[in-house]
């Protein structure tokens, strides 16, 4: 909820600050209005390059993820095997009855 609050604080003295820097402005409209549209430009350049770079990071982290889960696949179908074997042997150690349980 506090998050919400500065961000909402934020975007508003963002809005005033241009607001009040367009009208103190020593350019005429049409300079101000080029001014901006420059401004805009750099700022549309600028998220698409992080927006891409943040998109190269997530298929990394994807890739590193896939990765590990298959990783762990690998480690619990080798424990279920081992298991597997061991109750065999144990089974077969015992005249072919199955070990007792607790329970």
């Amino acid at each position: 909820m506090a998050e919400e609050n500065k961000f909402t604080y934020f975007i508003l003295g963002f809005g005033i600050g241009v607001a009040v820097g367009i009208l103190f402005a020593p350019q005429s409209g049409e300079e101000t209005r080029s001014l901006i549209r420059a401004k805009a430009g750099e700022g549309k350049e600028y998220l698409k390059q992080r927006g891409e770079k943040l998109y190269e990071s997530a298929g990394d982290l994807v890739e590193k993820g896939k990765t590990a889960v298959s990783r762990q696949k690998e480690q619990l179908a080798a424990a279920v095997e081992a298991g597997k074997q061991a109750y065999r042997e144990a089974v077969s150690g015992t005249g072919g009855e199955a070990p007792a349980t607790e329970g």
